[in-house]
């Protein structure tokens, strides 16, 4: 099966971000980078380092059988030539549970290379004041 290749980093969250939403682990993998210096933070605090204890981490949630669903928001982006940095908000909610949870932060690295685009960091941790992080000014790319 050939690599999927992310033409722009929005191409490579969209990915990622479909691929949790679907608990598609093989989805998930295909858009971090193969480097052995990627890492993941979930929101728990746990941090995963290299592409087999990401995958590994992944599985797990997915085999969980939660159903999650995310929907991102507040973007601000910074792109080079071989690096962009996203930091979102994310607003996730849990199939079959009435309530939502405050949003959480993410911060999504990635790299170009001869693959395309590439998740390279996925950082997520809750928002200690929700409201403040509201009412900043919505979305800004900064170049």
């Amino acid at each position: 099966m050939a690599k999927t290749i992310f033409a722009t980093p929005d191409d490579a969250e969209q990915a990622f971000y479909e691929a949790l939403t679907q608990g598609d682990l093989d989805a998930m993998m295909a858009v971090w980078s193969e480097d052995d210096d990627v890492v993941c933070v979930q929101p728990g605090g746990s941090r995963f380092t290299g592409l087999a204890a990401i995958r590994e981490a992944w599985r797990q949630l997915f085999a969980s059988g939660m159903k999650i669903r995310v929907r991102t928001s507040h973007p601000v982006k910074t792109q080079a030539m071989l690096i962009a940095v996203h930091c979102v908000l994310e607003h996730v909610s849990i199939e079959g549970e009435d309530t939502m949870a405050p949003p959480m932060i993410a911060t999504n690295v990635y790299s170009r290379g001869a693959q395309g685009w590439q998740m390279i960091l996925h950082h997520t941790s809750p928002a200690p004041d929700t409201d403040g992080l509201l009412l900043q000014e919505t979305p800004r790319i900064v170049h």
